[in-house]
């Protein structure tokens, strides 16, 4: 047999109310129809009132069950005093026309004890009760009034009284426990779209990196091949123009493989390679972006040691890092010589980009952390090394060219 909750207890508690109530006002039509035991005016107008009777509970309580469980918007609470007022005073004047409806002031003791404040509630039960007392006089037989007919109904308030009291201590629980649901609620909703939006955050950095370190850097490199080739067509040069033009194409033709494959499924196609062939490329194709903007760099990969199997977002960044470092040679360093290494050390794995070009200032090497520091790629490749436990170093002066190194431990290590 399965856990039974509170709320299960209380509409039990509330349909054995509604029943019990029907069912004594029932029996007493039946008593009066058949013994016709009515003080005035016969059975007929006792049925009437009884209908009636039914008839304005029935409103209210179907009222106040369908708004509770929200099939309507009209809140029953400001009537909920006339409506007790009406069947509180249609019942004692039953009660007083035949003393069988007496058994309904029990059903209505609960009522007033869940609607009313505890004062007025306790007040009105005593009244519901000296209305039975009467009836119960003034139906007695001549002299055969006797002190049950006040002890009875007396202690029938009490016990429903006090098991009123308890029904709405059950009853008040259950609304706190309710609200703490409710507020439960609101609070893993309210986490719940926190959480989205830091994860949208992330994602939107993530795009940002991925974006400035391919496409940006592609279309970077076309803008200065496009203008190398407007130079060898005015110098009357077509061969140097056309080779410059084959390495635009080869270099749209990667930018938009990339594009697809962001929308395909947001991630790179170099990374389907393995890491050591992905970065050989870079180099290879970095050579010939720098050629054909006129350049006569010379660029090598090397590697060092036994390459484990890395996880997928540490090959990531080191591609990228080689992309966004070997980039930034083409674009600033007017360097000779440009060399990646990959080494693999016992805990943990480097690449060092170096080349002999101008160089540049790096006494703040702080300012690799700062969210507006003047370099976007280095920030981000450090921000990137940061977010794997890693870190990116950097050493340059000017006229002394440029050496980077990012560095990422092992897992376990």
């Amino acid at each position: 047999m399965g856990e039974v909750s509170t709320p299960d207890i209380l509409r039990g508690l509330r349909i054995s109310l509604h029943v019990s109530f029907a069912a004594l006002l029932l029996i007493g039509v039946l008593r009066v129809v058949v013994g016709i035991r009515s003080a005035f005016g016969g059975e007929w107008l006792v049925v009437s009132l009884s209908i009636l009777l039914a008839c304005i509970y029935v409103i209210g309580t179907v009222w106040e069950s369908r708004f509770a469980q929200g099939q309507t918007s009209r809140n029953p609470r400001r009537f909920v005093l006339p409506w007790l007022g009406a069947v509180t005073l249609v019942w004692a004047v039953m009660t007083l026309a035949s003393p069988d409806f007496s058994w309904v002031a029990f059903p209505l003791f609960f009522l007033y004890l869940v609607v009313l404040p505890t004062g007025p509630a306790i007040a009105s039960i005593v009244g519901l009760t000296a209305v039975v007392i009467v009836a119960q006089f003034m139906h007695a037989p001549s002299g055969d009034f006797h002190l049950a007919m006040v002890i009875g109904p007396s202690l029938g308030a009490a016990f429903a009284v006090v098991v009123g009291f308890a029904y709405r201590a059950v009853y008040r629980d259950n609304e706190r426990h309710q609200r703490t649901i409710r507020q439960l609620q609101a609070a893993r909703l309210e986490l719940a779209e926190q959480e989205q939006e830091v994860g949208r955050a992330a994602e939107r950095e993530r795009l940002a990196r991925e974006i400035h370190d391919t496409l940006a850097q592609g279309l970077s490199s076309i803008v200065l091949m496009t203008r190398a080739a407007r130079q060898e067509l005015e110098n009357q040069h077509p061969d140097r123009a056309l080779e410059r033009i084959d390495v635009i194409e080869e270099t749209a033709a990667e930018n938009m493989a990339e594009a697809r494959r962001f929308v395909r499924d947001l991630s790179s196609p170099a990374l389907d390679s393995d890491l050591l062939t992905g970065l050989r490329e870079v180099c290879t194709r970095t050579a010939e972006r720098a050629h054909a903007e006129g350049q006569e760099l010379q660029c090598r990969f090397r590697s060092e040691g036994e390459l484990p199997d890395l996880p997928l977002n540490h090959r990531a960044v080191f591609l990228r890092a080689a992309q966004s470092l070997l980039g930034n040679v083409v674009a600033h360093a007017r360097a000779h010589t440009a060399v990646a290494t990959l080494q693999v050390w016992p805990d943990a794995v480097s690449l060092d980009v170096v080349d002999d070009g101008i160089g540049f200032a790096n006494d703040d090497d702080t300012q690799l952390e700062r969210p507006d520091a003047p370099s976007y790629g280095l920030a981000k490749l450090a921000a990137r090394a940061r977010e794997l436990n890693g870190a990116l170093t950097v050493e340059s002066a000017p006229g002394k060219g440029t050496a980077v190194n990012i560095r990422l431990p092992l897992e376990g290590q």
